[in-house]
């Protein structure tokens, strides 16, 4: 089983990287591999709103890194998608990876069904709510199961490690990633 990470945030190893690494501790622990993709430095461009990906599986557009991301989205048995609070919401880039994966998703039925989901945000104080929603509509709208935890998959820190000081947070990280790991396992017995 595999479970593959996404970091939306400009900072490769800042606070949402931090709280994904947590939950990978938890999966890794339990034997499950993880594999962790850094947006950082990178550029996905929104979708074009040209459904020529039906039937193909991926998006003919290939002039950034998306295809190569949604390959390891379709590989993976589960999902942990990551991203900091701008604005109240997700990144820029996490808003344009969702809606290509969400288009390539509904032009190709079946291709996130019954994988398992879980969001994380890392916020300075608010909108982190509005941000694992997002998230979680992507996962819900594509029959994925939805992992939760103890209480909502949010870390709070302004600057880079500052969520390092949510012990709250590194908690309910771990809770998830447990959570995670009895839901993998549970539905690769059916």
């Amino acid at each position: 089983m595999k479970v593959l990470g996404i970091n939306s945030s400009a900072r490769r190893n800042g606070n949402t990287a931090i709280l994904i690494e947590k939950v990978f501790d938890v999966l890794n622990n339990a034997g499950i591999d993880t594999e962790l993709v850094q947006l950082a430095g990178k550029v996905i461009e929104p979708c074009k709103a040209c459904f020529s990906c039906g039937g193909l599986g991926n998006c003919v557009h290939q002039k950034d890194c998306f295809g190569e991301i949604l390959d390891k989205m379709k590989d993976a048995d589960g999902i942990l998608l990551g991203s900091p609070v701008y604005s109240a919401n997700i990144s820029a880039n996490m808003q344009a990876l969702l809606e290509r994966a969400a288009v390539v998703g509904d032009m190709n039925p079946g291709l996130f069904t019954h994988k398992v989901g879980a969001a994380v945000a890392a916020a300075r104080r608010g909108g982190a709510l509005q941000a694992i929603d997002a998230i979680n509509h992507f996962f819900l709208n594509h029959e994925m199961f939805v992992a939760g935890s103890t209480y909502w998959n949010i870390g709070y820190g302004q600057m880079p490690e500052d969520v390092r000081k949510d012990l709250e947070a590194l908690a309910n990280m771990e809770n998830l990633g447990q959570n995670m790991t009895y839901l993998l396992k549970a539905l690769k017995t059916l």
